[in-house]
């Protein structure tokens, strides 16, 4: 092999610019992130179809563009052109205005639809649309109404364009900056201008590293005023995403250091301390000075909306336990003893005393494990009020939670989102307490999930005089949102509070129920390993010490083991993890059990999104509350259909179909396998739970306790027995800062 001679590796080092022009066949590969493309060009006289490398803001197939770059020799790919410039030109055959407009750049045009304009309008078909859309109406099958479609859409991809060329020069990318002008329309530009921070707050998905990369493109200083309030709310507002309503001021300050420091800025702690002030004065900010532990002065940093909701929460508790309802406990307990005679059963003493208490009471917490008849107590609560002739309310956080309620107590059962009638148009809820529940007795179950807001949401809409029982497992996970009310209300003590803890006989026989009291006590708990005949409804299955057997067994429990137990795999099953990341985490198992479950086929529409793809027939899993469609964080649902003409992916949840834009796809995820956190409040027919070191960082009590109660009929724990052990000894001891049980005992 002869080396380069010296003039080659001039020409290497230094590439010759050219620019050649041709239309996109097809995407090798597209990142919607970071606009990263390869691509196959055909170009006019050059047979074999040209590689382009380089990064698009947006970039479909049937695109003329015009390309400046240069060659380079790929080791394994070959002759690649590097693009560093391009514009779009218009197509100029007839093939490349049929890709071109059939690609899903329109929405409402398709390639069956494309096909038809093409074949009538020919090479004058891109003119028409631009300046005589109307004559449309002339192919076949277009109708008055879908021509308005496809002219709104025309001009929005033209505004789109715009905003994306102009976003991906500032690090936006694809997906964001349809989002983007979603959000704002034809402020899209100036929003982002004048306040880039402003995209954290208001767009899901945009954080404050890309506002704040942004704003640095943009030239706003490292050391504004405006930059550290916006690093500051953010420090915030990532605390409360892991549980926290306020951060101590140290801790504050220390974050946000952290976030503001580049390479040629150091913020001080004066400095951070001092935008603190002004934005207290302002009122950005709400601080309140407590003592600590050591008797010294320490200040809290709340947003104003944490520590008010807080604050009048306590209140409004405070207030409504003042007020016990009156009873005749003598005639409750008679009623009590005709009730149990009559279905020829008997309360325990635990039992017993929840059901008093609910008859005068006006908050009331009931707590226990599995198996320890908190359903019948709520039962037993139900008939007893319904005697006394109330109008009673059933309600829990999560639609499948709902649905479990109402089947328990043979009564209608909503979210407490739907209780509340949330309105999408001023992202409030009607009811309050000034329009409040039409009902005297409320249940809300799953207490555990309740957040700060959705507890003061809840409470406040409670009529006065009314009753609210809060049924929950305080031994679970804490809510998804910031707070611990359930706790709180419990450590407390101002708000009445019976646990059951006595397992009855009927539950003992179940060895799920059985194990999760193990863990609970930090004793190991009883597995029966996996055979073909197993007793157990608790099972392990050892799948090696490493991840990639785990992965490996799952798949085989899914396959065939769980089949022949007389489960469905596709609707009766599901993965539990402790993480996201790595082999055994969701993001891996979803696209494994997808190819598993719902492999690909002729018959099944699919569209990749974001690196991944999403087929008809998936389960779905969505990650945010969206009020316009009525669907919440950690719904489940099942794709029912992907129309590439309108661009739209229709979502079915419990009977009722929601219809996602492509743009908002960010919003659901596959859900063949969730983290245990987004579980809360569902329950399967079988319940497969990875455990692996791999996962040391998360694992705790709680978290296995919480993903082993989910199970119904089976569960199935795949993992080393060393990660069992590490969960099982693990107390999660990071205590989120919530000042609610602190506030119930102030007076009012």
């Amino acid at each position: 092999m002869s080396t380069p001679s010296a003039s080659t590796q001039q020409v290497n080092a230094t590439p010759h610019y050219e620019t050649i022009t041709g239309v996109v066949e097809r995407l090798t590969f597209h990142s919607e992130e970071s606009g990263y493309t390869v691509a196959r060009l055909t170009r006019s006289r050059v047979t074999d179809l040209t590689t382009i490398v380089g990064s698009f803001a947006n970039i479909q197939p049937g695109q003329t563009l015009q390309l400046t770059g240069f060659w380079r020799d790929h080791p394994q790919y070959g002759t690649q052109f590097q693009v560093t410039n391009y514009k779009e030109t218009k197509p100029a055959t007839l093939t490349g205005i049929e890709k071109y407009l059939g690609s899903g750049l329109i929405k409402g045009v398709g390639p069956v639809t494309a096909k038809r304009i093409v074949a009538h309008f020919g090479l004058e078909t891109l003119e028409i649309i631009e300046n005589q859309i109307d004559r449309l109406i002339e192919v076949e099958g277009i109708a008055k109404k879908r021509v308005k479609l496809i002219q709104n859409a025309w001009s929005t991809q033209k505004a789109i364009k715009e905003v994306m060329v102009f976003l991906q020069s500032h690090g936006v990318s694809t997906t964001y900056a349809v989002k983007i002008f979603k959000q704002y329309q034809d402020k899209a530009i100036t929003t982002v201008t004048t306040n880039p921070y402003q995209l954290a707050t208001d767009i899901y998905g945009i954080g404050f590293v890309t506002a704040d990369k942004i704003a640095r493109n943009l030239g706003v200083p490292t050391d504004s005023e405006f930059r550290y309030s916006a690093g500051m709310i953010h420090a915030l507002t990532e605390a409360a995403e892991d549980g926290h309503c306020y951060l101590p001021q140290p801790e504050l300050i220390e974050n946000v250091i952290k976030l503001l420091a580049t390479e040629d800025h150091q913020p001080t702690e004066e400095a951070i301390a001092n935008i603190i002030k002004d934005m207290t004065l302002r009122e950005e900010l709400v601080r309140e000075s407590i003592k600590d532990s050591y008797g010294e002065k320490l200040m809290l940093c709340y947003k104003p909306t944490f520590f008010h909701t807080e604050q009048n929460l306590a209140q409004m508790m405070s207030r409504r336990l003042r007020v016990p309802i009156v009873q005749d406990m003598p005639r409750v307990r008679a009623w009590i003893e005709r009730f149990t005679a009559s279905r020829q059963i008997q309360l325990s003493p635990q039992q017993q005393q929840a059901v008093e208490v609910a008859a005068y009471s006006p908050i009331m917490v009931l707590t226990g494990g599995p198996g320890v008849g908190k359903t019948f107590t709520t039962h037993t609560i139900v008939n007893l009020w319904k005697a006394m002739g109330k109008t009673i309310a059933l309600a829990a956080p999560t639609g499948r939670a709902a649905q479990r309620l109402a089947e328990m107590t043979g009564l209608e059962a909503k979210t407490i989102h739907r209780l509340l009638e949330f309105d999408p148009k001023t992202m409030g809820f009607k009811r309050d307490n000034s329009n409040p529940l039409p009902y005297t007795a409320i249940i809300a179950d799953e207490a555990s999930m309740l957040d700060l807001f959705l507890a003061h949401s809840l409470v406040k809409a409670v009529a006065q005089g009314a009753q609210l029982l809060l049924v929950g497992d305080i031994d679970q996970l804490p809510s998804v949102g910031p707070g611990k009310v359930l706790a709180d209300l419990i450590t407390s003590l101002r708000v009445p509070v019976v646990k059951l803890t006595q397992v009855f006989r009927q539950a003992q026989q179940s060895a799920i129920v059985t194990a999760a009291h193990q863990i609970n006590q930090g004793d190991y708990p009883t597995l029966e390993p996996i055979s073909d005949n197993p007793v157990s409804d608790c099972l392990w299955h050892g799948g090696g010490h490493t991840p990639e057997h785990g992965v490996q067994a799952i798949c085989e429990l899914i396959s065939d083991f769980i089949p022949r137990r007389g489960f469905n795999p596709s609707c009766d099953v599901q993965v539990l993890c402790p993480m996201s990341r790595g082999l055994v985490g969701t993001r891996n198992l979803n696209a494994v059990l997808q190819q598993l479950i719902n492999p690909p086929s002729p018959s099944k529409a699919e569209i990749t999104r974001g690196g991944m793809i999403l087929r008809v027939g998936d389960r779905v899993i969505q990650l945010t509350n969206d009020y316009d469609r009525e669907v919440f964080n950690g719904d489940l649902g099942t794709i029912l259909s992907i129309d590439t003409e309108e661009q739209e992916v229709t979502v079915e949840y419990g009977g009722r179909a929601v219809v996602y834009d492509y743009a908002d796809l960010n919003e659901i995820t596959l859900a063949f396998a969730v983290s245990i956190h987004k579980s809360q409040g569902s329950e399967y027919p079988v319940m497969i739970l990875p455990l692996y070191m791999q996962h040391y960082m998360m694992l705790s009590r709680n978290l296995f306790y919480t993903g082993l109660t989910r199970a119904r009929k089976l569960a199935i724990v795949v993992g080393s027995k060393k990660a069992i052990s590490l969960a099982v000894r693990t107390t999660n001891d990071q205590q989120r800062y919530t000042r609610l049980w602190q506030r119930l005992l102030q007076p009012i």
